[in-house]
């Protein structure tokens, strides 16, 4: 934090209040009497609970799950990250039964430390992602909590995502305490700061993963098409609901490329080499790392490149990168546009990838709809900026907040109906092969 403040030039007095964000299903556990973890969070993209949700599905938990908490059962949510640290972190189950052990995710920890312990919460947009969480009530849910196996005082008390929850311990910010006034998970924050406020309006984050999300107003909406119900935020009293799709490899592919590869030296390389061939000449890769996101939740799927020729270089795998992100989303939009009962009009874009002029050409192609991204790219830290802002006074309105973002690109589709067709049959042949690849464990 003193980082950030010496960077724009200004010190302590000059913070009005603070709003965190943060990676949601990650989770941390730790230690109440010492503050100090109990090992390693778990990430959101780590599979290693996968073997026990699938246990849950043959037991047949899965419908039951997904209608109270709007979510599928998938190792990518904390509950089962949970159970796995009891069973597997000695520590963790004697605190458990000293009633001294603290789940969170990443909102809980960072509020707790700089609270300097004195505050346990977290907003309700990241519990709804715990899958420990009733979707309607917004409270901790008694039967999720004996199915994991979770101690309801382990789970923090869930708050609105905008208020005033706590003051930091003064020794950490300058000598005075400063408010926090704002908690979202990174994808409901980045809605909130693409000012995504109107039921039917969509936003799409590229980071490392993507994440498009769809605001469906005052009342959960249930998917038919294995999209994620979950809670947008809650201010005012007032709870207003999303439908998410989540794609779980998005920039990290063109990390790979980088990283594993070695095909180019930057992130920013990859644009100027996809661009030096036309197309991916028929070359498809399905960037299935860690399995597949939706609209197919399939852990087991791998990832794979197919198509390739004697004629095929690096720049057609680097094209066909792009275009394996593009086509994720794709699917995802296509989903939201089914259960909507309308196409998209529109799609806003924001995130570090979103910089990649061709990425988003490719996606206005490829979804058919016209991208949108603002001057800010990192409308996530913006969104929890907001909500703390807000809480505070410092802005008086949502209103207010719409006059303050500026528009910057804008992407119109220019592909035929016919080759987009072709390119999203080839695709969907390519998902189909790139799935059940790994033995279930």
């Amino acid at each position: 934090m003193e980082g950030v403040l010496t960077r724009v030039g200004c010190g302590w007095d000059a913070v009005a209040t603070i709003g965190i964000t943060n990676q949601r299903e990650t989770v941390v556990a730790w230690n109440s009497t010492n503050g100090k973890p109990v090992g390693n969070a778990i990430v959101w993209q780590d599979r290693r609970s996968a073997a026990f949700c699938e246990e849950l599905k043959k037991q047949g938990k899965e419908t039951w799950i997904q209608e109270k908490t709007g979510l599928v059962l998938d190792p990518y949510f904390s509950a089962s990250k949970m159970k796995w640290i009891l069973e597997n972190r000695e520590e963790a189950e004697v605190l458990a039964e000293e009633g001294a052990l603290r789940f969170g995710t990443i909102d809980s920890w960072l509020i707790w430390k700089l609270s300097g312990g004195r505050c346990y919460v977290t907003d309700v947009s990241n519990a709804s992602r715990t899958q420990l969480m009733d979707l309607r009530s917004c409270q901790w849910d008694e039967e999720l909590m004996e199915l994991f196996s979770i101690p309801k005082p382990s789970l923090p008390r869930i708050v609105e995502s905008s208020g005033e929850f706590a003051t930091t311990d003064p020794e950490l910010t300058g000598g005075r305490s400063v408010t926090i006034s704002g908690i979202a998970g990174d994808q409901q924050a980045a809605l909130f700061g693409q000012l995504c406020f109107k039921s039917g309006m969509v936003k799409c984050t590229y980071g490392t993963g993507c994440f498009i999300l769809m605001n469906v107003g005052d009342e959960p909406s249930s998917s038919k098409n294995k999209l994620l119900s979950t809670v947008a935020w809650k201010v005012d009293g007032k709870v207003e609901y999303a439908l998410e799709g989540s794609v779980f490899v998005g920039g990290s592919a063109v990390q790979w490329l980088r990283d594993q590869l070695g095909v180019i030296k930057s992130a920013e390389e990859v644009e100027a080499l996809a661009r030096s061939v036309e197309s991916s000449d028929g070359v498809v890769v399905v960037p299935a790392f860690t399995g597949l996101g939706a609209p197919y939740w399939d852990p087991y799927a791998r990832g794979t490149i197919m198509g390739l020729t004697r004629g095929s270089g690096v720049a057609h795998i680097a094209r066909a990168v792009l275009d394996g992100i593009a086509n994720q989303v794709s699917d995802v939009t296509e989903a939201m546009a089914t259960d909507a009962g309308h196409r998209l009009r529109e799609l806003r874009a924001d995130g570090g990838a979103s910089a990649n002029s061709l990425l988003m050409q490719t996606q206005a192609d490829v979804s058919g709809v016209s991208v949108k991204c603002p001057r800010i790219l990192e409308t996530t830290a913006q969104g929890a900026a907001f909500l703390a802002g807000l809480a505070t006074g410092y802005w008086g309105s949502r209103e207010e907040l719409v006059r303050l973002v500026e528009a910057d690109r804008s992407y119109e589709p220019a592909m035929s109906e016919t080759d987009r067709r072709l390119r999203l049959g080839k695709w969907k042949k390519a998902i189909d092969r790139c799935q059940e690849w790994e033995d279930e464990e």
